[in-house]
C-alpha cells in the first residue's frame, strides 16, 4: 500500500511536463528560453559576487561565509537546477528519462532553495547577534561555528529533499514547518533589531543634549549597522516574494494530487520566478553593498585589462 502511494504521488508530478498533451509545446519553449537567460545570468552574476568576496575587505570572515554560501547556491542554481528544468520541459517520447529529470531538478531546487533559506535566516541571527553582544560578538560568532552552522543546515535539507521520495504531503508538511520557522525567526530578529535601533537612537540623542564626547563615532558605527541590515532586508524580503507563490502552488499540488495544464503552466511560472531570484541576488548585493560593489568593478576591470 505504501509502495502504491508513492508510486502514484511520483507518476502524477511525471505528469505536469512529460506527457506531451499537459502543457502547449510553444508555452514549453518560450519558459525554457526565459530560464535559459536566468541561467546564464544566475552562473556569471553569483561567481563574480564570489570572487570579488575572495579579495580583502572589511567585512568579518563569518559574515562573508554566510554571504558566500548564499552566492554559492545561487550559482549552483544557475549551473545545475536550471539546466535540468530545461530539460525537463523538452518535449520527450520517453517518458522515464523525462520523469527521472524531473525528479532530479525538483529535489536538487528543494535543497538549494531551502538552504538559501536556512542561510538568510542565518544571516539575520547574525545581525541581530552584532547589534546585542557589542565587544563580544567576535568571541561569540566565530569563523569554526558558523562553518558547522553550515554544514549542519546543508545536512538537514539534504534529508527534508530526500522525504519528497516517500511522498509530496510528507515533504510539504516538513517544507511549511521549515519555512514558517525560518520565517519567524527572521521576523523576530528584524523586530528586535528596530526595536534596539530605536532606544540606542534615543539613547544617542540624550548624551548629545548633555554634551557628552565621543558620540560622532558611536552614530557612525550606527549608521553603518543600518545599511547593513537594510541590504539583508531587502535580499530577504525578494527571496520570500520570489519564493511565496511557487510554495502555495506547491501546496495546492499536493492537496489536490492531480496535474492539469493550468497547474502545469502555473508551476512553470512561478518555479522560474523562484529561479529568477538566483539571478536577481547578485544586482542586490551591488546595488546595497558598497564593498562588494566597488570589489565587483576591480574584478570586471582586471578581467579586461586581462582579455585585452
Amino acid at each position: 500500500m505504501g509502495n502504491s502511494t508513492k508510486d502514484q504521488t511520483l507518476v502524477t508530478i511525471g505528469d505536469l511536463f512529460c506527457k506531451a498533451d499537459i502543457v502547449d509545446t510553444h508555452q514549453k519553449i518560450l519558459v525554457s528560453a526565459l530560464n535559459v537567460l536566468l541561467s546564464v545570468i544566475a552562473f556569471l552574476g553569483n561567481m563574480l559576487i564570489i570572487v570579488a568576496l575572495q579579495k580583502p575587505s572589511s567585512l568579518y570572515p563569518p559574515s562573508k561565509l554566510l554571504l558566500g554560501c548564499l552566492a554559492s547556491t545561487d550559482l549552483c542554481v544557475g549551473l545545475v537546477t536550471q539546466p535540468l528544468h530545461v530539460i525537463y520541459l523538452m518535449p520527450s517520447e520517453q517518458f522515464k528519462r523525462c520523469h527521472l529529470v524531473g525528479i532530479l531538478s525538483i529535489t536538487i531546487g528543494a535543497f538549494l532553495g531551502g538552504l538559501s533559506l536556512f542561510t538568510l535566516t542565518a544571516i539575520s541571527v547574525d545581525r541581530l547577534l552584532a547589534l546585542l553582544l557589542g565587544l563580544r560578538y567576535r568571541q561569540v560568532v566565530t569563523l569554526k561555528r558558523v562553518w558547522i552552522l553550515v554544514v549542519s543546515f546543508s545536512l538537514s535539507n539534504a534529508a527534508i529533499s530526500m522525504t519528497f521520495f516517500y511522498g509530496l504531503r510528507i515533504t510539504a508538511a516538513f517544507t511549511g514547518i521549515a519555512v514558517a520557522m525560518c520565517m519567524l525567526t527572521s521576523v523576530f530578529c528584524y523586530a528586535k533589531i528596530y526595536s534596539s535601533l530605536r532606544q540606542h537612537q534615543v539613547s544617542v540623542q540624550d548624551h548629545i543634549q548633555q554634551g557628552q564626547p565621543n558620540q560622532g563615532k558611536a552614530v557612525l558605527n550606527l549608521a553603518r549597522y543600518r545599511k547593513t541590515v537594510s541590504s539583508v532586508l531587502w535580499v530577504q524580503l525578494t527571496l520570500v516574494a520570489c519564493y511565496l507563490p511557487h510554495i502555495i502552488v506547491v501546496t495546492m499540488f499536493a492537496i489536490s494530487g492531480s496535474a492539469s495544464p493550468s497547474l502545469a503552466l502555473t508551476w512553470a511560472v512561478t518555479l522560474s520566478l523562484v529561479y529568477f531570484n538566483s539571478s536577481l541576488n547578485p544586482f542586490l548585493y551591488c546595488w546595497k553593498m558598497r564593498e562588494v560593489r566597488k570589489a565587483v568593478k576591480n574584478t570586471i576591470s582586471q578581467f579586461w585589462r586581462c582579455s585585452s
